[in-house]
Order: C-alpha cells, then structure tokens, then sequence
C-alpha cells in the first residue's frame, strides 16, 4: 500500500468528507454564529437586567446554544436545525435534567441518565436536537445556582435564550434567499422545476449529484423534502449527458458515472494508436478515485471506452463531468 492510499484509506476510517460549500457560504455561517449568541446575550440580558446572575457575574446562558449556532446558522436546512427540533429539543430536554436532578441529586450516574432519556424523548416527539444533550446535562452538573431555579430553568434561560437565537436565525438567513429559515420558506421561494418526469432520459451518476450538492452551496443534512429537491436537481444535471466519450486520449480522466461504492475514476496514462484500432489497442490506466483506488490495469481501447461514461476534470476537490457543448 503506497503512502497515498493510506492517506485516502484513514480519511475514509475517519470520515472526513469533502465540503462542497463556497468560501462566501462559509464566511456568512461564521458570521451567523457571531450574531447569533451576541442574540442570545443581549435579550437574555434585557430580559433579565437584574436576576438570574452567576457568581463570576455574567447574565446566565447555557453553553449549549453554542451547538445551536452551528446548526442553525451552518446547517440552516438541515432537520436537526428546524425550530421544533431547537424548541423541543431544548425544553423537553431542560425538563428532563431538572426532573432527574431533584430524584437523584448528586449521584454520579444522574447526567447519564438524564442526557439517555432526552435522546430517547427527543427520537419520540421528533425532536432530535443535538444541543439538548447538553441541556439535560448542565441541569444537572450546573451547580448550587443552576439548582436553586428549579424548574424556572426551562424559562430563564433555555426558553429566553431558544426564541433569541430562532428569531436572529429568522431574520439573518431572511437576509439571503437561498438560507431563508426554516427551511420550508426557502424551498417556496424556489422557481418550479419545468422539466417533466416522462421526459427523463439518462440514469443519474455520482457527479449529477456532486454538481447538485455544488448548486445547493450548503452543508447537506438532509431532510426528506431536501433529498427530493437534491434528487431533482441531479436529474436536471444527468440530462445533460453523453453516453460515452468519443475519444480516449492519453493524460485525460474518465468517469464511469456509477453511484456510491461502484463509483471510479481512472486517468489514461498511456493510450497506444491514438483510436486506429479500437478493438486492438491498449489502454493503461490508474484509478485515481472510487472503487478501486490507487490500483493500475490495462485492457482495450473499446472496452475502456464501454466503461467510460464522460471526461471529468478536478476541481476544488470534486471530479467534476466536463460540458460537450
């Protein structure tokens, strides 16, 4: 195994997965972040101008609205992201730490049991919220003054500090049409698709849906209407296909527009006869991505070409399908 194969082979054991956002989408989530928990400091603060004070005396916000902020403002489409999965997710979740806090105070398993049985409250009311983990938990390793609210825990601060950061999450993605939040307002301000199911006429391949996800410009966690619309998007893409490359040229790339782990892509290192003898001529190849990575073969020029669905070309990271027109 060469020093490039095991690189490519840890990221896989690792899951490090290439993201297809643009540095301008970036750059807006970070600043979302910003003004999301500047929200959540202001309004609990206005809120609250005199109570609710921790001993190192900053206004109480739980740290789990920094989770939050991720989501919202770097997923904002994501079903983890949705307001009730962040309103649910929170309060459901602050009612249990409170509640397994006052049965069993000071035992070393409470977290455990209290951060358990928010997962499985949040998975029956259909509230996943990734944050509510840590609400349940700081409510019951919060200390003496997260103690002493009792169950005014689930107002001040989880439900000041939820409709701050919803409210600025409403108002910054609004700001910019694609990210209007939730995601149901985004999708409605989307332009109909024209083109008709019966008209389809090529099978969809792994670069229809990366050039998709590239359309989207936004990190994919995919709710069910997500999918359809990323489904679409790559059927629009697949239209524009060819079924095979007409040339085989030496130093190119070549896709075989398989999905998933059938997916691969090969380079042609050396191509004898340049197309004189397709039958007889040989290609040497290396697979530079996908199923088989890494290794090198050698067959015929028509049979290369048989597997061989269009050229692609790297860019940014993605194998990206060249245009013919």
């Amino acid at each position: 195994m060469t020093f490039k194969s095991l690189l490519h082979e840890c990221r896989l054991l690792l899951g490090v997965e290439r993201n297809t956002t643009s540095h301008g989408e970036k750059l807006i989530s970070a600043l979302g972040a910003v003004l999301g928990i500047l929200a959540v400091y202001w309004i609990t603060r206005w809120t609250f101008p005199h109570g609710y004070m921790s001993s190192a005396g900053n206004f109480l916000m739980v740290t789990s609205m920094g989770a939050s902020a991720v989501l919202l403002f770097a997923v904002p489409h994501g079903a983890l992201s949705q307001p009730w999965a962040v309103v649910g997710g929170h309060l459901i979740s602050a009612l249990i730490g409170v509640t397994c806090h006052q049965l069993f105070p000071y035992q070393a398993w409470t977290g455990a049991l209290a951060v358990g049985l928010a997962v499985g409250a949040m998975h029956y009311l259909r509230c996943i919220h990734p944050p509510g983990g840590a609400t349940a938990l700081a409510a019951v390793i919060g200390g003496a003054e997260v103690y002493a609210l009792g169950y005014h825990y689930l107002v001040m601060p989880i439900l000041i500090n939820v409709v701050a950061i919803i409210g600025m999450a409403l108002v910054f993605n609004g700001l910019f049409a694609w990210r209007r939040y939730p995601a149901h307002l985004a999708r409605k301000h989307k332009a109909a698709i024209s083109t008709k199911p019966a008209e389809r006429q090529f099978e969809l391949t792994h670069e229809d849906f990366a050039a998709a996800m590239q359309e989207l410009d936004s990190y994919v966690d995919v709710t069910a209407e997500g999918l359809t619309e990323l489904l679409e998007l790559a059927k629009q893409h697949a239209e524009k296909n060819i079924t095979h490359p007409d040339e085989i040229i030496a130093g190119h790339f070549y896709s075989n527009g398989k999905l998933g782990n059938l997916w691969s892509v090969r380079q042609v290192i050396d191509a004898s006869g340049e197309q004189k003898n397709a039958a007889k001529d040989q290609v040497i190849y290396k697979v530079l991505a996908g199923a088989g990575s890494y290794e090198t073969g050698i067959c015929r020029r028509d049979e290369f070409q048989q597997w061989a669905r269009f050229e692609v070309v790297q860019q940014q990271g993605r194998w990206v399908k060249i245009d013919e027109d």
